[in-house]
């Protein structure tokens, strides 16, 4: 499975981006998401998940109520909606998907495979 992230950009701080993933020559059917940042100098951090079976999330504490993801009709294609976007949300975003993979361990990057290129969101004035 590729990924191919997209939809980032130059947002005023509390303007609302919408990210997406795309996995290409297959679907996310059967593969669990995960959405990670990292900004300049800092490790790469979890920001959203969404796993397979079912759509069960998980959510950094920081980020409820700003953030969602989401699948999208076609199967293929999976969407972070991030609102009320501040400066220190400025990061690259990347995707990441794995097939086999337990909620506890949702968080961590060593725990996908496949990984998408990244796109730059900076959200400033």
């Amino acid at each position: 499975v590729q990924l191919q992230a997209s939809g980032g950009g130059l947002v005023q701080p509390g303007g609302s981006l919408r990210l997406s993933c795309v996995a290409s020559g297959g679907t996310f059917s059967g593969y669990s998401v995960g959405w990670f940042r990292q900004a300049p100098g800092k490790e790469r951090e979890f920001v959203l998940g969404i796993r397979w079976p079912g759509s069960q999330t998980t959510l950094t504490d920081s980020l409820k109520g700003r953030f969602t993801i989401s699948r999208g009709i076609t199967k293929n294609t999976v969407y972070l909606q991030m609102n009320s976007l501040k400066p220190e949300d400025t990061a690259v975003y990347y995707c990441a998907t794995e097939s086999r993979i337990i909620y506890s361990m949702m968080a961590v990057p060593s725990s996908y495979e496949h990984w998408g290129q990244g796109t730059q969101v900076t959200v400033s004035s």
